[in-house]
């Protein structure tokens, strides 16, 4: 008698679980009564917003390092009537401070891509 008590309980809890694994899905089907469309149109215009400004972002960064490439470059040049040692010392600062602008350009971009994933959430 035990055992068979402990059967029902068991397959009972059971159907329980399915049912309500059933039910989460039922309710995130895309028919269901409570996911209604234009909620769903909604959320497709913020994405579809959010993915032009993005855009805009990422399109801004890549023009601020070209630019700062091409910055980089010309400095890096030696200049007419400067020393060798004077050009050594430049291209050291230079490389200092290009290395420090790259480092923010690119967090810049790390903060976009943190930025847009936490509002898709």
């Amino acid at each position: 008698m035990k055992m068979a008590m402990k059967k029902i309980i068991v397959y009972s809890m059971l159907g329980l679980l399915q049912v309500g694994m059933f039910s989460s899905v039922a309710a995130a089907a895309p028919g269901s009564l409570h996911n209604n469309g234009s909620q769903r149109i909604a959320n497709l215009d913020r994405n579809d917003h959010d993915h032009k400004r993005n855009e805009d972002r990422r399109r801004n960064h890549d023009e601020r390092k070209r630019q700062e490439k091409e910055r980089h470059e010309r400095e890096m040049k030696r200049r007419p009537h400067e020393s060798n040692r004077e050009w050594k010392e430049r291209q050291e600062r230079e490389k200092d401070r290009h290395d420090k602008a790259l480092r923010e350009i690119a967090a810049l971009l790390i903060g976009i891509a943190i930025g847009s994933g936490s509002s898709n959430n």
